[in-house]
């Protein structure tokens, strides 16, 4: 799935319980991280025409974040660095695993080339996860999902008063959820 899919569908975890904003976008980022493996491509690109390529992106988009052992670490991370700490850590296992579960059924490039993800990684490269019905990277259904999260977002924005702006730009949510909320009215108190 794309960048941005992950990060909605972060986000929208983040909001099943009430978490800080600090929290929140711990749990958000927990569900765009394991693509931190992919910065090889920078290395790749830069070397392509070299005698002796650097293949970084190559050798390790889906190896080096795409595992168990970088779930728990970002999972201790957020234990360390949480508000809510069990239960922000807790919802970032869940969120990494999200991010794995949407490159597991929509993440086939345009070749065929599905990139199995070595889950048991760095304690065995025993098992590589792949599904023989997954979607292509440019698919409805990622189309689809993307504008479901979307929506969601912009639900919850109006609902709670707050968006994934929130995480790194304040003013520029509070504008977007003051539209919200003069375009479809405040939202009824529970």
């Amino acid at each position: 799935m794309h960048p941005g899919t992950h990060l909605l569908a972060g986000w929208t975890l983040a909001n099943v319980a009430e978490l800080s904003n600090r929290d929140r976008a711990i749990v958000t980022a927990a569900c765009v991280v394991p693509d931190l493996d992919g910065i090889g491509i920078v290395v790749e690109l830069a070397t392509r025409n070299a005698s002796e390529p650097l293949l970084w992106y190559s050798s390790y988009h889906h190896l080096a974040g795409h595992n168990i052992g970088f779930a728990l670490l970002c999972s201790l991370i957020a234990l360390a660095l949480a508000d809510r700490k069990w239960l922000t850590a807790a919802l970032t296992f869940l969120s990494f695993h999200l991010h794995l579960l949407g490159d597991l059924v929509g993440s086939r490039g345009t070749d065929g080339y599905q990139w199995p993800i070595p889950y048991l990684e760095p304690f065995s490269d025993a098992w590589q996860l792949t599904w023989s019905g997954q979607w292509l990277l440019s698919s409805w259904q990622n189309n689809a999902i993307t504008v479901l999260l979307m929506v969601t977002a912009i639900f919850l924005a109006w609902r709670q008063g707050f968006s994934p702006l929130a995480m790194v730009w304040s003013s520029g949510d509070r504008v977007f959820v003051d539209t919200l909320r003069a375009r479809f009215g405040e939202p009824t108190q529970e």
